[in-house]
């Protein structure tokens, strides 16, 4: 018997305080993410993504409208954090464009439009939530808080290009649906990822 620890455990062990451990999907297609990229952690909360996109030498800006979870990474070098209601009448972050996106454990059906557009061309979008089928083992189960089959990927505006979906149940237990996808590159620029 190996007295050496598991990849899971090592992994558990490095979770980021206040943040969790990062997502398996996260993790796989940050890959993608230059080393120097502009990145949004949307829904941030405690920060399990900002923190590990951080250290892996990204600019990462975490929003949330929870002004507690996100002081958690108060001082931590790469990360700008912002207090802003993503669900408000006023979208708080119209305009701005981003190398990539990470949306983990978070659904606003009525701004998934404005979420595309955080997007810049050229840029990679990472996206896992829960999705219908969920509420047999507990919460969410609300259905406005989990998509529908094929929702991601049927809803991807014209101009981008799947690198990959997946739903169904995984280990947790949960119900899960997860996209990778990036915006096709404005004519005559040269997208920023691979």
């Amino acid at each position: 018997m190996s007295s050496r620890p598991s990849p899971d455990s090592q992994l558990r062990a490095a979770a980021h305080p206040g943040g969790g451990v990062p997502s398996d999907w996260v993790r796989r297609f940050a890959a993608l993410v230059p080393v120097g990229a502009n990145v949004l952690d949307l829904a941030a909360g405690g920060g399990r993504h900002a923190r590990w996109l951080a250290e892996r030498g990204c600019r990462v800006t975490a929003v949330d409208r929870d002004a507690a979870a996100l002081a958690t990474m108060k001082g931590v070098a790469g990360i700008e954090t912002r207090v802003l209601d993503l669900e408000g009448p006023d979208w708080p972050l119209g305009g701005e464009q981003f190398d990539a996106v990470v949306v983990a454990n978070y659904l606003y059906r009525p701004r998934f439009a404005a979420l595309f557009e955080l997007v810049r061309p050229g840029g990679l979008l990472i996206y896992e939530t829960f999705m219908l089928g969920n509420e047999r083992f507990g919460k969410p189960s609300n259905p406005d808080f989990l998509l529908r089959p094929r929702e991601l990927v049927d809803c991807l505006p014209e101009g981008w290009s799947v690198v990959a979906f997946e739903q169904g149940e995984v280990e947790r237990p949960a119900v899960i649906q997860r996209l990778c996808a990036t915006r096709d590159a404005a004519p005559g620029r040269l997208p920023g990822l691979a």
